[in-house]
């Protein structure tokens, strides 16, 4: 009822297209080579901080949160189309090992360097699953999880973008002096880089079967976003009820349930490939649109000076899960 009374106000129409054309602005964007690597979700991101930081009083954030959360959740639901459970178990046991030993060290090993950098715990999580999971996309599904600011989320974000397109274009240059099989190197890639499109980036010079199966272990890695959003949700919720320590009034995020649902249809292939890749792109537009509204929302200055410690742990810790992919690959 609350946005049905907002959309009456014209504010939050233009709120609500100030996203989609910034949107569709960050879409082409990301069409330029010097672009390419940073992805449509992050420049989303800056344009709507640029925006919000010199014409914030121009129109009603009401519309910017509608984006950052409503349109967030539909495009995770539809998100799960990308999901083939069957492509994934087919893969073998070896890939969804080494996909899930990386992804548990780097939560591990990144939250825990946040915690000894004395990073607050939100932005410690954020980071963590940014790095860990699937950039930007597990930041944002996680944050509703465990309640964190805006200026958390974007903070997080960014970091995990400029890290993770670093270590894509070290990939691309490391790749003719690596000594390891094309189908290595798309596990390699899979297992350890942060965005998908970093991941396809960095697997193409090993030709359409790296690029096929980095895809799939990394799709093995956003498999693990919803039992993850899930154990968060339910510590946060135990902590916030000490004296109650039972599920029994815990909700499950109807778009968690959504994921689940969508990933299934997917998997029995009850929804036709046409209408999937169609289904997938208005996903990724509708995040867009929402890290755009997420830019409007958060002031500038609340990103001063907090960002350099979570920077050093997520950048060590990407590191480490390098070599730890790396040495992997190596022994199947």
């Amino acid at each position: 009822m609350t946005y049905i009374k907002s959309i009456q106000d014209n504010s939050f129409i233009i709120g609500l297209f100030l996203t989609f054309w910034i949107a569709i602005i960050a879409n082409l964007l990301v069409m330029l080579p010097i672009f390419q690597l940073t992805g449509a979700f992050i420049l989303a991101m800056l344009i709507g901080l640029t925006w919000s930081t010199f014409r914030r009083d121009q129109f009603n954030s009401k519309g910017a949160t509608f984006s950052s959360k409503t349109l967030l959740r539909i495009g995770i639901v539809l998100l799960g189309l990308r999901l083939n459970f069957k492509e994934i178990f087919q893969a073998g046991p070896s890939m969804f090992l080494i996909a899930l030993g990386c992804l548990i060290f780097t939560l591990v090993i990144v939250y825990y360097l946040t915690k000894l950098f004395k990073v607050n715990h939100r932005l410690g999580i954020l980071t963590a699953c940014g790095t860990a999971i699937c950039g930007a996309a597990a930041i944002v599904a996680i944050a509703p999880q465990i309640k964190a600011k805006d200026e958390e989320v974007a903070v997080s974000a960014t970091i995990i973008a400029l890290i993770g397109t670093g270590f894509t274009i070290l990939y691309t240059i490391s790749y003719p002096l690596l000594t390891i099989s094309d189908t290595a190197f798309g596990v390699f890639a899979g297992a350890t880089l942060h965005e998908l499109a970093h991941v396809i980036a960095a697997a193409e010079p090993g030709g359409h079967l790296a690029v096929d199966i980095a895809v799939i272990v990394k799709l093995t890695r956003v498999m693990m976003l919803i039992p993850i959003a899930l154990i968060l949700g339910i510590g946060m919720y135990l902590k916030d009820n000490q004296n109650n320590k039972t599920f029994r009034s815990f909700q499950v995020p109807w778009f968690i349930l959504g994921f689940i649902f969508t990933s299934c249809l997917n998997t029995f292939g009850m929804v036709p490939a046409t209408i999937v890749e169609v289904l997938i792109t208005i996903a990724y537009f509708l995040m867009t649109m929402a890290m755009a509204g997420l830019g409007l929302s958060v002031n500038f200055k609340a990103l001063g000076g907090i960002g350099l410690k979570p920077f050093l742990a997520a950048a060590i810790g990407s590191v480490l899960l390098s070599v730890l992919g790396f040495l992997l690959v190596q022994l199947v």
